[in-house]
């Protein structure tokens, strides 16, 4: 485990970051996806495809498969499917999964500065757990809530209110970094400065995005550790 340099002298005072998981730190989609599309087969529903896949990121888990009991007629409990969603994640997830580089420096860069820092995010807690140590992010993001832990999942805020009370920290003085339509628009709800990198780019226009206080419309591809830092350090200038 790599150790945790804190820098006192962070330009950025209070401030701390909020980070959503999927699609943000890790691109953890095409698990998911699998993920889903085995599920769904195992209850006799074919062809799940991408496409009907994307409706649901930076959805919850949970409210994913409420949403597919209803769509698809299933008659499974939503805790029985997340069980076996679930299981089918861990297994895809232990095998490969990927860190946007220029995430991991950003975070990188937040830990030496000594910035607090919360994963909020709408998978399950078991999930969230093995993403985080099987890519070593566990070393420095350790203050960890999940939408199972709260009433309401995104585009609600109480994963990103609750992420700030365990930090300590204002919601004012929060930064949130979302790829989705539902997290942007979860943390304007809870009074938190975003960075949207959208992962769909189709969605870039999306409404929910006009209030996020640095969109990239390009997605990862446009991500820098530096850029970021460099508009965290800016708007912690501003009165």
């Amino acid at each position: 485990m790599t150790p945790v340099i804190l820098d006192p002298m962070s330009d950025l005072g209070p401030l701390s970051v909020i980070f959503d998981l999927d699609g943000t730190l890790v691109d953890s989609e095409p698990n998911y996806y699998e993920a889903g599309k085995r599920t769904l087969a195992a209850y006799g529903v074919p062809d799940f495809s991408w496409a009907e896949h994307e409706r649901y990121i930076g959805i919850s888990t949970r409210e994913t498969l409420a949403d597919w009991r209803e769509r698809y007629g299933l008659s499974a409990p939503v805790e029985e499917l997340l069980a076996v969603k679930d299981r089918h994640y861990l297994k895809l997830a232990s095998a490969s999964t990927r860190v946007y580089p220029e995430m991991r420096a950003f975070v990188e860069r937040l830990a030496a500065e000594g910035v607090p820092m919360a994963v909020a995010s709408g998978s399950s807690p078991a999930a969230i757990g093995a993403i985080l140590r099987g890519t070593g992010l566990d070393a420095y993001l350790r203050t960890v809530v999940s939408a199972d832990e709260v009433a309401r999942g995104k585009p609600a805020p109480d994963v990103f209110l609750e992420a700030a009370r365990r930090l300590g920290a204002e919601p004012a003085d929060c930064v949130v970094v979302e790829d989705a339509a539902p997290g942007a628009a979860a943390a304007h709800a809870a009074g938190m400065r975003c960075i949207a990198v959208p992962y769909v780019a189709a969605q870039a226009g999306a409404p929910e995005f006009t209030a996020a206080g640095l969109l990239l419309r390009g997605g990862q591809p446009e991500f820098t550790a530096r850029a970021a830092y460099d508009w965290l350090t800016e708007s912690a200038r501003r009165p």
